[in-house]
């Protein structure tokens, strides 16, 4: 079908055409887009196949594909999402390949296609046409192995799926905390329909479909307002949406609502639609528990505690849905780890909100407790009475496991977050985005873990090998996380919506050499140690410090990789702290703030941050 039909597709193909290759004469613009031809495809509908020949290159008008790679086992996987304006296959355009990967329509997509033929004859046309496109492919092929930040959504279908939900207000709160990242507008059922019958003479779903395609031209996020009363019309928004937020009042019961098995059921057949779980609380709500009931009832890709009357809440949504939101990563490292506190102070103090938080071992203590979002200063003291005793001192005295039992921790995490969130809490019942890391001893592998009780997922990311005593879930053994990921700046980058990324390393910024050449005698370290300090002549860690640095070591090794994702990297010195010296909370905090402000004023002033 030629681009003159269209005239609305063509002037937007010509808008992406010169925001990639630059301005083009009006008239050589033409001439360009006269070579591309449309194509239209509904959700599940593959647009190309992982090893077929090359004959096409696409450029994405609408809508928003998947694209899979298969691996040697037949075995495939999604790598990445892409929207509007997003060129894909052009490499085709020269070489004989085949195709790279399996590209998958998730919804109701409109792409420009320039075949293999009409591409030669446009650069004997136009040789700067190919120069572009050369450039283009040349940048491509240099970060195809860098992380590229994900497509946010265009169209968001707002889908209440139980009774009392103020889906109208909350989309327009939404609409409102949206306006800073882009051109936002909502609409219902009865709006574009109106549209509709105006424009086009009927109020067909065809018509309607032709009124939401123009919006999407022309804003930056558009708000469908689903009715569990319009079925039609609900059925519509979903096949038109990048994302579905499903509406819950999480007091209400968490049974599959009538219009979700209308509008989800076809669409989870034929793709793999993006379903977000918005599960609404009243303000003064201390902690949402129980929330595993809805999740684990859905195939959604996420869901997010929101309590709408908290503006903070709803701002935080709008990062996320607009791919702006920042991640914080906390490491492991003992009580050095209570620096996290200080930091986490100082950037609120800044007004910078953290939206999605995640650590390993102590780390991971820390983002629970920043994603409980109880407010600082109430947090900081909670945590100052929960560690007046020392977590790490109940040796075994037969140490068949660990050297420590376990007991302390385990109460000081049970009744810390009992406190704070009133009961037994899952890792989904925090209000921030939470995830930690522990080590699958029984499969020899990193875990991620974002769901199931909070107190042992806690435990299982602390559990030192050999300190402190592995943790038993779904009849395997978990230990600590830092044996493979200490600083988990990739995991973080993986969370949905994260496009900052904040990093706490704890690790050690110089080495100390030994002045002796061998390992004294039990009792030589023994007389040693009964010295004063400052005459000791063997400084060498305990057995508890000893196996937890080693515990870490393969995670050292990645260290300078995960600094290099980190947006911003912060590293306190943490002088004369030991890894297991709780009793100095105050000045293991404060050292934390400290150092935060300082690498924040370097920021503010635009110099360069120092390295660690």
């Amino acid at each position: 079908m030629p681009p003159d039909e269209h005239p609305q597709r063509r002037e937007r193909l010509g808008h992406y055409l010169q925001a990639y290759f630059g301005e083009m004469d009006p008239e050589v613009l033409a001439a360009v887009c006269a070579h591309f031809t449309w194509v239209e495809l509904e959700a599940g509908e593959v647009l190309m196949q992982q090893g077929q020949v090359a004959d096409a290159a696409y450029l994405s008008l609408s809508g928003r594909l998947r694209v899979y790679v298969e691996g040697p086992e037949g075995a495939r996987r999604a790598v990445r999402e892409l929207g509007r304006g997003e060129i894909l296959g052009e490499i085709g355009l020269y070489s004989e390949a085949p195709r790279s990967a399996t590209v998958v329509a998730l919804r109701h997509s409109v792409l420009a296609r320039l075949e293999k033929a009409h591409f030669h004859e446009l650069v004997q046309r136009y040789p700067q046409a190919s120069f572009a496109l050369t450039r283009q492919i040349i940048e491509r092929l240099q970060t195809q192995h860098s992380s590229r930040p994900e497509t946010a959504p265009v169209m968001l279908c707002l889908l209440p799926i139980t009774a009392h939900v103020q889906a109208t207000e909350l989309a327009e709160k939404l609409r409102l905390a949206l306006s800073p990242y882009g051109r936002a507008c909502c609409v219902g059922a009865a709006q574009v329909r109106a549209q509709a019958q105006q424009q086009h003479g009927l109020a067909s779903d065809t018509a309607c479909a032709q009124v939401l395609d123009a919006l999407e031209t022309q804003h930056d996020f558009v708000l469908m307002l689903g009715d569990s009363a319009d079925e039609g019309w609900s059925r519509l928004c979903a096949r038109h949406a990048d994302e579905i937020l499903l509406l819950a009042q999480a007091s209400e019961p968490a049974q599959i609502h009538p219009i979700e098995h209308a509008c989800l059921s076809a669409l989870q057949q034929t793709s793999e639609p993006n379903q977000t779980l918005l599960l609404l609380h009243p303000a003064e709500l201390k902690s949402p528990l129980g929330m595993r009931r809805w999740i684990d009832r859905r195939p959604v890709g996420a869901h997010l505690n929101l309590r709408p009357a908290l503006e903070r809440d709803m701002q935080r949504l709008a990062r996320i849905l607009s791919h702006n939101a920042t991640g914080l990563v906390l490491a492991g490292g003992g009580a050095r780890g209570l620096a996290h506190l200080g930091v986490w102070k100082e950037l609120q103090r800044r007004g910078i909100e953290i939206d999605c938080v995640g650590g390993t071992s102590i780390g991971a203590v820390m983002a629970a407790l920043i994603a409980a979002d109880a407010g600082v200063e109430p947090t900081i003291e909670r945590a100052r009475r929960a560690f007046r005793i020392n977590p790490t001192g109940d040796y075994n005295w037969l140490p068949l496991v660990s050297l420590i039992r376990g007991g302390r921790v385990r109460k000081l995490i049970d009744r810390t977050f009992h406190e704070l969130t009133g009961g037994q809490a899952d890792a989904v019942d925090l209000w921030k985005g939470f995830f930690c890391i522990a080590s699958n001893y029984s499969r020899g592998q990193e875990l991620r873990l974002q769901q199931g009780d909070l107190s042992q997922a806690l435990r299982a990311s602390l559990a030192i090998p050999g300190a402190l005593p592995p943790v038993v879930r779904d009849g395997e053994l978990l230990c600590d996380g830092g044996t493979f990921n200490n600083f988990p700046v990739n995991v973080m980058r993986l969370q949905r919506g994260v496009r900052r990324v904040i990093g706490v390393d704890l690790s050690a910024r110089s080495t100390r050499r030994l002045t002796f050449d061998e390992i004294p005698g039990p009792w030589a370290l023994l007389l040693d140690r009964l010295r004063p300090r400052a005459r000791q002549r063997y400084r060498l860690p305990s057995l508890v410090s000893y196996l937890l640095n080693v515990s870490i070591l393969y995670s050292v090794s990645r260290q300078a990789e995960s600094r290099r994702q980190c947006d911003l990297y912060l590293n306190p010195p943490l002088l004369k702290i030991g890894l297991l010296q709780w009793n100095q909370f105050d000045t293991i905090v404060r050292q934390g703030e400290q150092h935060a402000r300082e690498v924040l004023e370097q920021q503010a002033a635009g110099a360069a941050v120092p390295p660690a």
